[in-house]
């Protein structure tokens, strides 16, 4: 249903690093990029994950109530990917665990502020 999302940053190269190698887990490369932003993705045609710089030129503030979730597959994955984004600078906003029937999830924010969990459904 989704094509990519943009995550905002007043770091382009300090986000491009974290991310190459936090999404670089989860099979995901940098497929283009431009002045601005960096897409990352799987291939062509799957979703995509673009981190940036506003068009605007205005700072990066992150959405109070906007999270970003990215399905990794396994509990296991969920519980590497976020160790490996906190050894990468990233503060914790909620431990890996059971969130509700299927759900586990583990809960950072990146040194933008920006909310994502990692999260396996089922």
């Amino acid at each position: 249903m989704l094509a990519y999302v943009t995550i905002g940053t007043n770091n382009k190269e300090k986000a491009v690093a974290f991310y190459t190698e936090l999404l670089g887990a989860l099979g995901a490369k940098e497929l283009f990029s431009n002045d601005r932003l960096v897409f990352f993705g799987t291939g062509p045609g799957a979703p995509m994950i673009a981190v940036g710089t506003p068009y605007d030129g205005e700072a990066a503030t992150h959405g109070n109530g906007t999270m970003l979730a990215i399905p990794v597959g396994s509990r296991e994955n969920v519980d590497k990917i976020y160790a490996a984004a906190l050894a990468l600078g990233a503060s914790d906003e909620g431990a890996p665990g059971e969130r509700g029937a299927g759900f586990y999830g583990g809960y950072f924010r990146d040194f933008d502020h920006n909310k994502i969990t990692v999260c396996h459904i089922g």
